[in-house]
């Protein structure tokens, strides 16, 4: 239990910081064709050494990420990630000299507190079998997800913002419940069913959105619908279909936990826009 929550907080701290180094690379990119979702993008960023150091701190929080979902509930999991935008405010602070305010301040606060709430809270994680149609309905999740991506294009850049992020966020909470829905990494045992294939989709789904929408519209909305997107989504599974559940007695305190972290990060991700913007001045000056 103690293991699993400090690797979702360690995990938290490796995307937190990663998101400021793909936002700026993907801000920096040259512009593509204006759509709402560029799959050259990702390969425009892919040239920039901060998007690769923020890949390569998306891989160590994964490891860590993968650690937690198999020993807490996937609603811990990710309250605990919605921190990452906690992180952000205070390392961009800390690094490029912004001031938060007494509001930022007590978002930062509130989700600490969230955290601990949950952390008391949580019991071990669900161990009911997961249905048979379950890892199919991640895959149509996702190919929905990714259908939708030219639509998307071509709304006003507030709401297609708030929607790539989310697209983006249901990319990543596909691969938190994929991750629990793999037994064995052994081949070919892997290799059958959905599942494995869910999070490779899912992963890279999220990451296409999200670059996108961070080059095309404000990384404050498009931060605020990732966080709905993977927190809420995942957790609803978690507890109808897998067995997730607090401890007895505690379910208030869990439910409270997660409404306070949520509520802390999507108040920090006001703390995004302009902090990036600062950091991309920094780095272009």
């Amino acid at each position: 239990m103690l293991l699993g929550m400090i690797c979702a907080l360690a995990s938290a701290v490796c995307y937190g910081t990663a998101s400021v180094l793909q936002a700026v690379a993907a801000r920096a990119a040259e512009p593509g064709t204006g759509s709402g979702l560029d799959p050259a993008l990702l390969s425009r960023a892919l040239r920039q050494w901060r998007y690769l150091a923020g890949l390569a701190l998306d891989g160590i929080g994964f490891l860590f990420q993968i650690v937690a979902l198999r020993s807490i509930p996937l609603y811990a999991v990710g309250s605990a990630l919605a921190a990452s935008l906690a992180v952000t405010a205070v390392a961009a602070s800390r690094l490029l000299g912004i001031r938060l305010s007494r509001t930022q301040w007590g978002a930062v606060a509130a989700v600490c507190a969230g955290l601990t709430m949950i952390g008391l809270a949580s019991g071990p994680d669900g161990n009911r079998a997961a249905p048979a149609a379950l890892g199919w309905s991640l895959l149509a999740t996702v190919a929905v997800v990714l259908l939708s991506g030219p639509l998307l294009g071509r709304l006003p850049a507030g709401p297609r913002a708030l929607l790539l992020g989310l697209g983006a966020g249901l990319g990543f909470g596909t691969v938190q419940v994929a991750v629990r829905l793999i037994d064995s990494l052994a081949v070919p045992a892997v290799l059958i069913g959905p599942a494995p294939y869910a999070l490779l989709v899912g992963g890279a789904t999220g990451f296409l959105f999200l670059t996108s929408a961070f080059q095309r519209g404000s990384v404050t909305v498009a931060t605020a619908g990732m966080v709905l997107g993977e927190t809420i989504g995942p957790a609803l599974v978690g507890v109808a279909w897998l067995g997730d559940r607090p401890r007895e007695g505690l379910q208030g305190l869990a439910f409270a936990g997660c409404a306070v972290a949520v509520a802390g990060s999507l108040t920090l991700a006001r703390f995004g826009e302009p902090s990036l913007e600062g950091a991309g001045a920094k780095s272009q000056g």
